[in-house]
């Protein structure tokens, strides 16, 4: 099967590869879509994955041809996304259902083969079945979407609240659509990128900041009679808006941190003082995992595509084929482009 490798950091060649065999407890995939994450393109272009060499790429979707001697409750043609945390079961966090906390995990596409290529086979308890009416490419995008969901249940974020987001990547634009389908009343999307925010209003924040172009906590407290929002999300990670995240928040408000961060952050002695005297709990949100596995971030994501309250069309922005991973690449790390999330077709569109 033809497969993208990645052999050291900026590395990659598009190869042909032994077909995998499933396992009794695995399922073989089809892969017909993959998407870019992030995480991707540092592990790529920077720092490298945990083991080398590797197939990349953990946001996918496909179509089960084969199945392990053990494997129940599956059938050959079903629709299915995966999610890519391989949960030791023994830690004490796995124990206790906290499987995003795993200390002794593997995970595919960093350090066990993922689904740059046109096969995978995976656990099958790993997998979620979609609904016919999804596209596969959409499928590929339940893992962004169930990210973002996690962020809300460790923020306890439901309608009664107002809410602002920080970072209009993947997982920022689907906190924008999943706060609009809950309910949500007043929603304020924040980026340094006009595109990126026009993405936003498109799936449903109510206003769109610029920070780039002026002060967001000035102007978040202008919309929202200087109160602030009870909720903040910050997806980007960039320390500056870390900050900002806890000056926007209201009394009593919660800023939950998704976004990874790659460098220090130093709070200054407002956001201190902001943190003590308006009562505001800071939280982290990791991955996107719960009991029982994989979560209902999952479930809830897929059902929410099944009902057209997700819309990943307003987030996928370059559909192309799998030869053309290893050039996506080097123009990200060497010609930047605008980009939102990023779909390949290993079998063609």
């Amino acid at each position: 099967m033809k497969a993208v490798q990645m052999f050291a950091v900026k590395d990659l060649r598009v190869n042909e590869v032994e077909k995998p065999c499933p396992a009794p407890d695995e399922v073989l995939l089809k892969i017909y879509a993959v998407g870019v994450c992030g995480s991707d393109i540092p592990r790529i272009n920077k720092k490298g994955p945990h083991v080398l060499p590797i197939i990349p790429g953990h946001e996918f979707a496909g179509q089960v041809v084969g199945l392990g001697e053990a494997v129940t409750g599956w059938s050959i043609g079903d629709k299915a996304t995966v999610a890519p945390l391989i949960p030791c079961k023994r830690c004490v966090c796995c124990k206790g259902g906290l499987y995003s906390l795993c200390e002794d995990y593997k995970y595919y596409g960093s350090r066990n083969d993922g689904a740059f290529a046109e096969y995978l086979a995976v656990k099958s308890e790993n997998m979620i079945k979609l609904d016919e009416k999804i596209p596969y490419d959409w499928g590929a995008t339940v893992d962004p979407a169930a990210n973002a969901i996690h962020a809300f249940i460790r923020g306890n974020i439901t309608e009664k609240d107002s809410l602002t987001v920080f970072g209009m990547g993947g997982i920022g634009l689907f906190a924008i659509q999943y706060g609009k389908a809950i309910g949500i009343k007043t929603i304020i999307a924040v980026d340094i990128n006009d595109q990126k925010l026009e993405a936003a209003k498109d799936c449903g924040a109510d206003y769109i900041v610029n920070s780039r172009r002026e002060d967001a906590v000035v102007r978040i407290r202008e919309l929202t009679a200087g109160e602030g929002t009870s909720a903040v999300v910050e997806m980007s990670g960039s320390p500056i808006a870390q900050v900002q995240a806890v000056l926007a928040a209201s009394k009593m408000g919660r800023i939950v941190y998704l976004g990874i961060s790659n460098s220090e952050l130093t709070y200054p002695k407002e956001a201190v003082d902001r943190i003590l005297r308006g009562q505001l709990s800071v939280i982290g949100s990791w991955n996107s995992f719960s009991s029982p596995f994989p979560g209902r971030e999952w479930l809830e994501a897929a059902s929410f595509m099944a009902q057209g309250k997700l819309n990943p069309d307003k987030i996928i922005t370059h559909r192309l084929g799998l030869e053309e991973v290893p050039e996506v690449f080097r123009k990200i790390d060497q010609e930047p482009f605008y980009f939102n999330k990023i779909i390949f077709y290993p079998h063609g569109k």
